[in-house]
This record gives structure tokens, C-alpha cells and sequence, in this order.
């Protein structure tokens, strides 16, 4: 068993859970001693079992809904740093995590890199929350203008990333290249003005509220 750091991934998809995985090892390359749990039960087995220095806890699973997840967890281990991982993305699912204990909160449409950096924070015992309070009261109708900028191929993309889909998800499921994906994703920040997914996902998403 590796010495480095103990980490519960606690997530029903499988795939997503991998990528995590990777993630962190990218983040601890020394080694980080990684558990996977499918649902909040198999979670609760293992912490009940032994001691983790970080979960990551997904918000909806098919034993949970919201935000019950984080609430359970924190009860039960008030003294463990959580960080939701979620394709919730809004500023409302932000502070609420952030009321409820969560030391971070790391959108699943981050790319691989930014998730990594991300979890590098977590395990330094830092927090991280994406940065919002800047877009949220953007003027309503630049953000439709900016929405409609966007080519059929970019709504597609910025979509899929909406429903949590990856880099690699989205560029099977349009039969193109992940470069190509990328490519897209640049283009989508320029026009919406956005320095990162996140940012982009905040718009899009108010803009759909408008």
C-alpha cells in the first residue's frame, strides 16, 4: 500500500470515476491510496472501515439526491475535507456546498488539467470553489447575444458539457476529434468571454434561464 495520501472517489459512473483517479495521480504522483465507492451505502461501508484524508462525492447517485450526500457525510466525518464533484454547475449549488462544510466543489466539465491542479489544493488542505460572483449578475440580454453567436457545432459542445459529458464523451458522440473539441472550446470562451469552462458553463446555463 502506498504511504501517500488516502482518497475516497465517490461516484456511480465508472468512467468518471477512473477519470478522477487519474487525476489524482497526476496531482500525487508520489502514489495516493485510492478507494472507489459506486453509491453513498458502499461509502459509508468504507468510512465506517477506516480513516481518508479527502472524499470526493458526486451529488446525485442512485441512493441520493442533492445535496443529502454531503449532509450524511459531514455528520459522520465532520474532521474529513469533502469536494463535491458534479455536473451541477451554478453559483446557488457553489454557495449551498460551501454552507454545508464542502471544502471545494470541482465541476465535471473541467479538462483533466484544471481537475488535477484542482485536487493538488485539496490534498495541500486548501479549498476550491470555481469563481462566479463575476458572472452572475451579468447583464441578461449580452449573455443571449453572446449564446447566439455560437455556432450549431459550439451549442453542441457547450450542451454536452452542460450534461457532463468529457472531452472524449463529446467527440464520439459528434464523430469528431477531441483536438476538434478543444478547438471548439476556445472558440466558445472567446465569444462568451470566459477564461475557463466553468465560466462558460455559468453563462450558458443563465443564459438558458433568461
Amino acid at each position: 500500500m502506498t504511504n501517500g495520501p488516502k482518497v475516497l472517489i465517490v461516484d456511480d459512473h465508472p468512467l468518471f470515476r477512473d477519470a478522477l483517479e487519474t487525476a489524482l495521480q497526476l496531482a500525487f504522483p508520489k502514489g495516493a491510496h485510492i478507494s472507489q465507492a459506486a453509491s453513498l451505502s458502499q461509502a459509508n461501508e468504507y468510512i465506517a472501515d477506516q480513516s481518508f484524508g479527502l472524499i470526493l462525492l458526486d451529488l446525485n447517485m442512485s441512493d441520493l439526491k442533492s445535496f443529502d450526500g454531503l449532509r450524511q457525510i459531514r455528520m459522520e466525518v465532520p474532521d474529513t475535507p469533502v469536494f463535491v464533484v458534479s455536473a451541477t454547475e451554478n453559483a446557488e449549488a457553489f454557495r449551498t456546498a460551501k454552507h454545508l462544510g464542502a471544502k471545494g466543489y470541482l465541476p465535471k466539465s473541467l479538462s483533466l488539467e484544471e481537475l488535477s491542479a484542482a485536487l493538488v489544493t485539496a490534498l495541500d488542505g486548501g479549498t476550491w470553489f470555481p469563481a462566479y460572483e463575476d458572472i452572475v449578475d451579468s447583464d441578461a440580454s449580452s449573455i443571449a447575444e453572446k449564446i447566439s453567436t455560437l455556432t450549431p457545432a459550439q451549442q453542441k459542445v457547450i450542451s454536452s458539457l452542460a450534461d457532463g459529458l468529457l472531452n472524449k464523451q463529446i467527440a464520439y458522440e459528434m464523430g469528431i476529434s477531441v483536438a476538434t473539441v478543444k478547438a471548439h472550446m476556445t472558440a466558445i470562451f472567446r465569444k462568451l468571454g470566459a477564461n475557463n469552462r466553468t465560466q462558460a458553463l455559468l453563462i450558458y446555463k443563465q443564459g438558458l434561464e433568461i
